[in-house]
């Protein structure tokens, strides 16, 4: 049986998102499409319709901080995949393999640093949240008042610069 190509691209969506145990971003699906040469069949706008197409389904969610959208495969999801992963081609499943394999500690490392800010609801100034999660578990989590927007879009822009050194200071700190 050939399958239909947007229900191939969905199960490679499944796939990879079940290999990982942490989201995937718009960005780093796009980019895994367009480098493994997929980009020909598949563009961006198709990509986003098949991504929209998952999440309708309940097949992967989406969660969006600061612009950058993450997505997790859900149960339903694992489920179907079960049942079809069987009709990836193996050349496929080897592209995703490796490339998972090779980028993992990248991509891993581009979704575990969030910084976000929001309005505080007790008082004028913006409580910036930054954290650095591993897997399912939170490394460092840090939530800081300023007086300003500018401020806290500027510290959320910092965060993943700037994590490793601080996390680095905390621990030295607290472990004297």
């Amino acid at each position: 049986m050939v399958l239909e190509s947007s229900t191939l691209y969905k199960l490679m969506i499944l796939y990879m998102l079940n290999k990982v145990n942490f989201p995937l971003t718009n960005a780093q699906l796009t980019e895994f499409f367009s480098e493994k040469n997929y980009s020909s069949y598949l563009n961006y706008f198709t990509l986003q319709q098949i991504i929209n197409e998952l999440i309708d389904s309940h097949l992967i969610s989406l969660e969006t901080v600061r612009n950058t959208s993450y997505y997790h495969i859900t149960s339903e999801g694992g489920e179907t995949l079960g049942f079809f992963v069987n009709k990836i081609p193996g050349a496929i499943v080897d592209d995703m393999d490796i490339y998972l394999m090779e980028n993992k500690y990248e991509l891993r490392n581009e979704v575990g640093t969030i910084a976000d800010y929001y309005k505080s609801s007790t008082t004028s100034d913006y409580i910036v949240h930054c954290q650095v999660k591993e897997g399912l578990g939170t490394l460092i989590e840090l939530n800081l008042s300023v007086p300003t927007k500018e401020q806290a879009s500027a510290m959320c822009n910092q965060w993943k610069d700037a994590s490793q050194e601080i996390y680095k200071f905390v621990m030295k700190s607290l472990m004297k």
